[in-house]
């Protein structure tokens, strides 16, 4: 599933194409994604301009004058930048049109959303979403505070987007590693000094995500078509059995809230 990463690298794609252009409607091929695209997209988006394309968790927010296109990715959604003329492929479901380009939404499993909110009012999906991790609030003293007599474990923690967003079960694992903490320790009973660590080492591994074009898993690229590489940087999350970068220690996995983690029994405590 594209994480925070892959979102936000598909935003800086997107937004110095198409911001200030004027949308030339919309061609919606199949609208049964996870709701309907909405049947009038055409009418809505047709001859306003897109002022700008914003990020929130792993929601991308197209602003149009009358309102936004609230846009999610699901398990294996992509947005790419294509010529208008350019032949759909078999999932290529949505074009958002301008003029000779397209913006086209490829989702093999159609568990993506493009939803439209009217006006300036937050969509109802984005009211409960918790801090930006990438954000200047969310640092060591937050974190502490946040995990306060908390008893959940850390990397489910960590993947609670009304607490954190936009984290996801691989870049928690890669987090966890290099802060050197169990993922199954309670948050709860990390002091402020492990929280600064382990908020700090969040913000590196997806800073270092965004550099690498996120991790491409299943069929996720940017929005000119290139895979994400951060795949090749992985300390721990599916490597299962393979040596320890660090340490040597074979990697293991176990089972959290019906997701696999890995962790290296020696380098995290």
């Amino acid at each position: 599933m594209p994480e925070l990463p892959e979102v936000e690298t598909t935003r800086r794609g997107i937004a110095p194409e198409l911001t200030h252009l004027g949308s030339t409607g919309a061609i919606v091929r199949n609208a049964r994604l996870r709701h309907p695209i909405p049947e009038n997209l055409d009418s809505l988006l047709r001859g306003q301009t897109l002022f700008a394309v914003e990020r929130r968790a792993k929601y991308l927010l197209l602003r149009f004058p009358d309102g936004s296109l609230l846009v999610h990715l699901g398990m294996s959604g992509s947005l790419r930048i294509v010529p208008t003329a350019t032949p759909p492929a078999k999932h290529d479901h949505l074009d958002i049109l301008f003029g000779e380009r397209a913006l086209r939404l490829r989702d093999p499993r159609r568990f993506g959303l493009v939803l439209w909110q009217s006006g300036d009012t937050p969509h109802p999906l984005l009211e409960r979403l918790g801090i930006e991790p990438l954000d200047d609030g969310f640092d060591g003293p937050w974190l502490h505070t946040a995990a306060q007599g908390r008893k959940t474990p850390a990397k489910l923690f960590l993947m609670d987007g009304h607490q954190i967003v936009g984290v996801g079960n691989i870049y928690a694992s890669e987090s966890l590693f290099r802060a050197g903490i169990d993922p199954t320790t309670p948050i709860g009973e990390l002091g402020p000094r492990r929280c600064a660590r382990l908020a700090r080492c969040i913000r590196e591994t997806l800073h270092d995500a965004l550099a690498a074009g996120g991790s491409t898993l299943r069929d996720f690229v940017g929005s000119n078509g290139s895979p994400g590489y951060f795949q090749q940087q992985y300390f721990v999350y599916g490597r299962e059995g393979e040596a320890c970068r660090k340490c040597a220690t074979p990697i293991r996995k176990r089972i959290m809230g019906q997701r696999a983690s890995f962790y290296c029994p020696r380098c995290q405590r």
